[in-house]
Protein backbone atom coordinates (compact mmCIF):
# COMPACT_ATOMS: atom_id res chain seq x y z
CA UNK A 1 0.00 0.00 0.00
CA UNK A 2 1.13 3.41 -0.62
CA UNK A 3 2.19 6.03 1.99
CA UNK A 4 -0.90 7.49 3.67
CA UNK A 5 -1.32 11.30 2.31
CA UNK A 6 -1.24 12.41 6.22
CA UNK A 7 2.07 10.89 6.24
CA UNK A 8 3.48 12.16 2.79
CA UNK A 9 2.69 15.81 4.34
CA UNK A 10 4.59 15.15 7.06
CA UNK A 11 7.25 13.68 5.30
CA UNK A 12 7.41 16.65 3.18
CA UNK A 13 7.61 19.43 6.46
CA UNK A 14 10.33 16.86 7.48
CA UNK A 15 12.55 17.44 4.21
CA UNK A 16 11.66 21.20 4.68
CA UNK A 17 12.98 20.93 8.26
CA UNK A 18 16.60 19.79 7.14
CA UNK A 19 16.81 17.70 9.56
CA UNK A 20 20.61 15.88 9.30
CA UNK A 21 20.58 12.12 9.10
CA UNK A 22 21.06 10.02 12.20
CA UNK A 23 24.33 8.64 10.21
CA UNK A 24 25.62 11.46 10.22
CA UNK A 25 25.60 12.47 13.41
CA UNK A 26 27.49 11.85 16.74
CA UNK A 27 24.96 10.38 19.34
CA UNK A 28 25.21 13.27 21.81
CA UNK A 29 23.80 15.23 18.32
CA UNK A 30 21.20 12.94 17.48
CA UNK A 31 20.08 13.47 21.03
CA UNK A 32 19.27 16.95 20.75
CA UNK A 33 18.11 17.00 17.52
CA UNK A 34 15.52 13.68 18.52
CA UNK A 35 14.35 15.75 21.54
CA UNK A 36 13.93 19.30 19.64
CA UNK A 37 11.97 17.89 16.77
CA UNK A 38 9.75 16.44 19.67
CA UNK A 39 9.66 19.51 21.41
CA UNK A 40 8.30 21.09 18.13
CA UNK A 41 5.70 18.20 17.45
CA UNK A 42 4.67 18.29 21.28
CA UNK A 43 3.57 21.93 21.33
CA UNK A 44 0.14 21.47 22.81
CA UNK A 45 0.29 19.16 25.40
CA UNK A 46 -2.66 16.44 27.18
CA UNK A 47 -3.83 17.11 30.76
CA UNK A 48 -2.95 15.09 33.64
CA UNK A 49 -3.70 15.36 37.38
CA UNK A 50 0.55 15.22 38.18
CA UNK A 51 3.79 14.68 37.17
CA UNK A 52 6.31 14.02 39.55
CA UNK A 53 9.94 13.12 39.23
CA UNK A 54 11.63 10.43 42.09
CA UNK A 55 14.98 8.51 42.09
CA UNK A 56 15.40 4.93 43.09
CA UNK A 57 18.41 2.85 43.38
CA UNK A 58 19.43 1.06 40.30
CA UNK A 59 21.96 -1.86 39.21
CA UNK A 60 24.87 0.80 39.09
CA UNK A 61 23.54 4.30 39.49
CA UNK A 62 20.32 5.89 41.12
CA UNK A 63 17.79 6.03 38.04
CA UNK A 64 15.45 8.45 37.59
CA UNK A 65 11.12 8.03 37.10
CA UNK A 66 8.53 10.30 35.93
CA UNK A 67 5.46 9.43 37.91
CA UNK A 68 1.97 10.34 36.07
CA UNK A 69 -0.94 10.42 37.54
CA UNK A 70 -4.62 10.85 36.38
CA UNK A 71 -6.68 13.80 36.77
CA UNK A 72 -9.58 13.57 39.69
CA UNK A 73 -7.57 10.82 41.35
CA UNK A 74 -7.96 11.24 45.29
CA UNK A 75 -6.28 7.85 46.42
CA UNK A 76 -4.01 5.17 45.70
CA UNK A 77 -4.39 2.12 44.06
CA UNK A 78 -3.86 3.26 39.74
CA UNK A 79 -2.94 0.65 37.74
CA UNK A 80 0.14 1.00 36.72
CA UNK A 81 2.29 0.92 32.77
CA UNK A 82 5.89 1.01 32.93
CA UNK A 83 6.97 2.34 30.30
CA UNK A 84 10.26 2.58 28.14
CA UNK A 85 10.88 5.08 25.65
CA UNK A 86 12.31 4.66 21.90
CA UNK A 87 15.20 6.00 20.23
CA UNK A 88 17.11 2.87 19.27
CA UNK A 89 19.04 2.16 22.72
CA UNK A 90 20.85 5.32 21.92
CA UNK A 91 18.53 8.13 21.89
CA UNK A 92 15.46 9.38 23.39
CA UNK A 93 14.19 10.55 26.57
CA UNK A 94 11.87 11.17 29.43
CA UNK A 95 11.60 14.26 27.43
CA UNK A 96 10.97 13.19 24.00
CA UNK A 97 8.19 10.52 25.20
CA UNK A 98 6.56 13.11 27.49
CA UNK A 99 3.44 13.31 25.52
CA UNK A 100 2.97 10.01 24.88
CA UNK A 101 3.42 9.25 28.60
CA UNK A 102 0.25 11.58 29.14
CA UNK A 103 -1.46 10.44 26.17
CA UNK A 104 -1.57 6.82 28.00
CA UNK A 105 -1.94 8.27 31.40
CA UNK A 106 -4.98 10.00 30.72
CA UNK A 107 -6.37 7.63 28.03
CA UNK A 108 -5.85 4.52 30.33
CA UNK A 109 -6.80 6.44 33.40
CA UNK A 110 -3.90 4.85 35.22
CA UNK A 111 -0.30 5.91 36.68
CA UNK A 112 2.40 5.81 34.04
CA UNK A 113 6.13 5.59 35.01
CA UNK A 114 8.45 6.36 32.31
CA UNK A 115 12.02 5.32 32.95
CA UNK A 116 15.20 7.15 32.21
CA UNK A 117 17.37 3.80 31.20
CA UNK A 118 20.99 4.43 30.82
CA UNK A 119 22.29 5.05 26.84
CA UNK A 120 24.54 3.28 24.32
CA UNK A 121 27.33 4.08 23.10
CA UNK A 122 28.08 5.22 27.05
CA UNK A 123 26.58 2.07 28.13
CA UNK A 124 26.16 -0.63 25.87
CA UNK A 125 24.29 -3.56 25.81
CA UNK A 126 22.97 -5.05 28.39
CA UNK A 127 23.22 -1.90 30.52
CA UNK A 128 19.50 -0.72 28.89
CA UNK A 129 18.00 -4.01 29.78
CA UNK A 130 19.81 -4.21 33.11
CA UNK A 131 18.55 -1.07 34.02
CA UNK A 132 14.75 -1.68 33.23
CA UNK A 133 13.98 -4.32 34.61
CA UNK A 134 15.51 -3.22 38.16
CA UNK A 135 13.05 -0.46 37.54
CA UNK A 136 10.37 -2.71 36.81
CA UNK A 137 11.07 -4.94 40.35
CA UNK A 138 11.15 -1.60 41.96
CA UNK A 139 8.18 -0.18 40.75
CA UNK A 140 6.06 -3.60 41.20
CA UNK A 141 7.64 -4.18 44.98
CA UNK A 142 7.15 -0.37 45.58
CA UNK A 143 3.90 0.22 44.05
CA UNK A 144 1.62 0.66 47.15
CA UNK A 145 3.97 3.71 48.74
CA UNK A 146 3.81 5.70 44.77
CA UNK A 147 -0.17 5.20 45.05
CA UNK A 148 -0.13 1.87 42.64
CA UNK A 149 -2.00 -1.01 42.63
CA UNK A 150 0.80 -3.93 42.57
CA UNK A 151 -1.86 -6.33 41.19
CA UNK A 152 -2.50 -4.22 37.88
CA UNK A 153 1.33 -3.46 36.83
CA UNK A 154 1.56 -3.46 32.79
CA UNK A 155 4.48 -2.44 30.80
CA UNK A 156 5.19 -1.16 26.99
CA UNK A 157 7.09 0.88 24.96
CA UNK A 158 7.71 2.08 21.33
CA UNK A 159 10.33 0.96 19.39
CA UNK A 160 13.61 0.39 20.83
CA UNK A 161 11.41 0.58 23.99
CA UNK A 162 9.44 -1.98 23.19
CA UNK A 163 12.06 -3.79 22.64
CA UNK A 164 13.18 -3.36 26.24
CA UNK A 165 9.60 -4.13 27.63
CA UNK A 166 9.33 -7.52 25.57
CA UNK A 167 12.77 -8.46 27.23
CA UNK A 168 11.94 -7.41 30.84
CA UNK A 169 8.43 -9.28 30.16
CA UNK A 170 10.79 -12.34 29.71
CA UNK A 171 13.08 -11.90 32.32
CA UNK A 172 9.97 -11.45 34.90
CA UNK A 173 8.52 -14.63 33.71
CA UNK A 174 11.89 -16.69 34.57
CA UNK A 175 12.70 -15.28 37.54
CA UNK A 176 8.79 -15.84 38.82
CA UNK A 177 7.74 -12.24 39.16
CA UNK A 178 7.11 -9.40 38.67
CA UNK A 179 3.59 -10.12 37.65
CA UNK A 180 2.92 -8.60 34.51
CA UNK A 181 -0.58 -7.94 33.40
CA UNK A 182 0.01 -7.20 29.68
CA UNK A 183 2.67 -6.23 27.53
CA UNK A 184 2.01 -3.16 24.79
CA UNK A 185 4.75 -3.42 21.70
CA UNK A 186 4.88 -0.53 19.58
CA UNK A 187 6.70 -1.59 16.31
CA UNK A 188 9.09 -3.39 18.67
CA UNK A 189 12.84 -3.98 17.81
CA UNK A 190 12.59 -7.64 17.76
CA UNK A 191 15.72 -8.45 15.61
CA UNK A 192 18.55 -7.00 15.54
CA UNK A 193 20.02 -8.79 12.58
CA UNK A 194 18.84 -5.63 10.26
CA UNK A 195 17.91 -8.10 7.75
CA UNK A 196 14.51 -8.87 7.21
CA UNK A 197 12.98 -7.86 3.47
CA UNK A 198 10.63 -4.79 4.99
CA UNK A 199 14.62 -3.34 5.47
CA UNK A 200 15.13 -3.19 1.99
CA UNK A 201 11.46 -2.28 0.58
CA UNK A 202 11.48 0.69 3.35
CA UNK A 203 15.37 1.35 3.47
CA UNK A 204 14.67 4.86 2.55
CA UNK A 205 12.04 7.34 1.96
CA UNK A 206 9.50 6.10 4.25
CA UNK A 207 10.48 8.48 7.43
CA UNK A 208 13.05 8.91 9.52
CA UNK A 209 14.03 5.53 10.47
CA UNK A 210 16.35 4.03 7.55
CA UNK A 211 18.11 0.86 7.10
CA UNK A 212 21.28 2.63 7.12
CA UNK A 213 19.81 4.56 10.52
CA UNK A 214 19.67 1.14 12.31
CA UNK A 215 22.94 0.03 11.56
CA UNK A 216 23.61 3.05 13.16
CA UNK A 217 22.32 1.88 16.25
CA UNK A 218 22.63 -1.40 16.04
CA UNK A 219 26.62 -0.42 15.92
CA UNK A 220 26.01 1.86 19.01
CA UNK A 221 24.22 -0.32 21.07
CA UNK A 222 25.74 -4.03 20.52
CA UNK A 223 29.16 -4.81 22.05
CA UNK A 224 30.04 -7.28 19.15
CA UNK A 225 28.17 -8.78 16.88
CA UNK A 226 27.59 -11.95 19.05
CA UNK A 227 25.40 -9.83 20.67
CA UNK A 228 22.74 -9.93 17.92
CA UNK A 229 21.77 -13.58 18.78
CA UNK A 230 21.71 -12.72 22.39
CA UNK A 231 17.70 -12.92 22.94
CA UNK A 232 18.03 -10.26 25.21
CA UNK A 233 18.72 -8.11 22.40
CA UNK A 234 16.44 -9.80 19.77
CA UNK A 235 13.56 -10.97 21.94
CA UNK A 236 12.63 -13.33 18.47
CA UNK A 237 15.87 -15.60 19.23
CA UNK A 238 14.27 -15.76 22.36
CA UNK A 239 14.52 -19.90 23.03
CA UNK A 240 10.82 -19.82 24.12
CA UNK A 241 7.72 -17.22 23.87
CA UNK A 242 4.97 -19.11 26.15
CA UNK A 243 4.13 -18.05 29.41
CA UNK A 244 4.21 -14.07 28.79
CA UNK A 245 1.41 -12.32 29.81
CA UNK A 246 -1.27 -11.41 26.82
CA UNK A 247 0.80 -8.91 24.42
CA UNK A 248 -0.91 -6.23 21.80
CA UNK A 249 1.91 -5.87 19.11
CA UNK A 250 1.31 -2.47 16.92
CA UNK A 251 3.25 -2.51 13.90
CA UNK A 252 3.48 0.07 10.40
CA UNK A 253 3.56 -1.33 6.91
CA UNK A 254 5.80 1.15 5.81
CA UNK A 255 8.44 0.55 8.28
CA UNK A 256 11.86 -0.69 7.99
CA UNK A 257 10.84 -3.14 11.59
CA UNK A 258 7.56 -3.67 9.66
CA UNK A 259 8.42 -7.88 9.24
CA UNK A 260 10.26 -8.60 12.31
CA UNK A 261 7.53 -6.69 14.54
CA UNK A 262 4.89 -9.64 12.61
CA UNK A 263 7.45 -12.38 13.04
CA UNK A 264 7.57 -11.64 16.89
CA UNK A 265 3.52 -11.36 17.66
CA UNK A 266 3.05 -14.76 15.35
CA UNK A 267 6.22 -16.07 17.06
CA UNK A 268 4.42 -15.41 20.70
CA UNK A 269 1.27 -16.56 19.41
CA UNK A 270 1.90 -19.81 17.58
CA UNK A 271 4.13 -20.61 21.23
CA UNK A 272 0.61 -19.86 22.85
CA UNK A 273 0.84 -16.10 24.31
CA UNK A 274 -2.04 -14.36 24.04
CA UNK A 275 -1.47 -11.97 20.79
CA UNK A 276 -3.73 -9.25 19.76
CA UNK A 277 -1.46 -7.83 16.64
CA UNK A 278 -2.48 -4.85 14.61
CA UNK A 279 -0.99 -3.72 11.51
CA UNK A 280 -1.47 -0.04 10.46
CA UNK A 281 -1.35 0.29 6.63
CA UNK A 282 0.34 3.36 5.30
CA UNK A 283 1.91 4.09 8.16
CA UNK A 284 5.29 4.87 9.12
CA UNK A 285 7.95 4.31 12.06
CA UNK A 286 7.44 6.46 14.55
CA UNK A 287 3.43 7.45 13.49
CA UNK A 288 2.53 6.65 17.18
CA UNK A 289 4.37 9.47 18.23
CA UNK A 290 3.68 11.70 15.37
CA UNK A 291 -0.03 11.87 16.41
CA UNK A 292 -0.42 15.47 16.83
CA UNK A 293 -0.37 15.37 12.77
CA UNK A 294 -1.96 11.97 12.19
CA UNK A 295 -5.58 10.49 12.55
CA UNK A 296 -4.38 7.11 12.36
CA UNK A 297 -1.36 7.60 15.03
CA UNK A 298 -4.37 9.73 17.07
CA UNK A 299 -6.77 5.89 16.43
CA UNK A 300 -3.64 3.71 17.61
CA UNK A 301 -3.18 5.55 20.64
CA UNK A 302 -6.77 5.91 22.32
CA UNK A 303 -6.70 1.92 21.06
CA UNK A 304 -3.74 1.22 23.17
CA UNK A 305 -5.46 3.04 25.56
CA UNK A 306 -8.76 0.92 25.11
CA UNK A 307 -7.16 -2.35 25.69
CA UNK A 308 -5.25 -0.99 28.65
CA UNK A 309 -8.02 0.16 30.28
CA UNK A 310 -10.19 -3.16 29.76
CA UNK A 311 -7.15 -5.43 31.23
CA UNK A 312 -6.72 -2.92 34.07
CA UNK A 313 -10.07 -3.63 34.96
CA UNK A 314 -10.40 -6.90 34.99
CA UNK A 315 -7.43 -6.80 36.99
CA UNK A 316 -8.64 -4.88 39.87
CA UNK A 317 -12.35 -6.14 39.73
Amino acid sequence: MALHPQVVTLLEKMAAANLKPIVEMTPPEARVQFDTMAATRDIERTRVGTIEEIIVPGPVDDMTMRLYRPEGVLDGGLPLLVFFHGGGHVIGSLASHDEVARVMCAGAECMVASVDYRLAPEHKFPAAIVDAFAATQWLASNAASIGADPNAVAIGGDSAGANIAAVVALMARDAGGPALVTQHLVYPVADYTCKSASYKTYAVGHGPVTEAGMLWFQGHYLRDPEDIDDWRASPLKAPDLSGLPPALVITAECDVLHDEGVAFAEAMAVAGTPVEHIDWPGMIHGFFSFAPFLDEGKAAQRLACERLRTVFAAATN
